[in-house]
């Protein structure tokens, strides 16, 4: 199972039939489970702070903590399925975070195993959220073999 903890309110409306289609087609290990943690009230580097020591508090030791940030390394979606694919094999939990409008702090970064960017662009964190349980997804039929992902 990966877990994706992410800073925010609730799915949006919207998103939920989409996100839906995507989970109810994912299998272990590939399957997901949400943490939405609340915005901090607070702003900027305050803001920052609280959010990042609220997402460390949720962390298990031994999770590998993947940590989504716009400086990040991209990788294709055959990379991540390898990465995926050597953390379940290894018995690992899998521990996705999504930060704030601020972004994290230095221990959560420190903390974090790998730092992974979706794109040099920036996207709304809703629509993040669909993006990481396609790719999740996608990662799961190239895994399986299946003629989901077209390389």
């Amino acid at each position: 199972m990966i877990t994706l903890i992410a800073i925010g309110k609730k799915h949006e409306d919207w998103l939920l039939p989409a996100l839906e289609r995507y989970e109810k087609r994912l299998k272990q290990p590939f399957d997901v489970k949400w943490v939405l943690l609340p915005h901090s009230s607070l702003e900027g580097d305050r803001a920052r702070q609280e959010e990042s020591e609220r997402i460390l508090t949720r962390l298990d030791e031994r999770a590998y903590v993947l940590l989504l940030d716009e400086r990040g390394r991209q990788r294709t979606s055959e990379q991540l399925t390898r990465q995926l694919d050597g953390l379940f094999t290894a018995s690992r939990d899998v521990v996705m975070v999504i930060g704030g409008a601020y972004g994290v702090n230095r221990a959560l970064t420190e903390r974090a195993d790998d730092i992974w960017s979706l794109s040099e662009l920036v996207f709304p964190h809703q629509l993040v959220r669909l993006l990481l349980v396609e790719q999740f997804y996608r990662a799961q039929e190239i895994r399986r073999g299946s003629g989901y992902h077209h390389a």
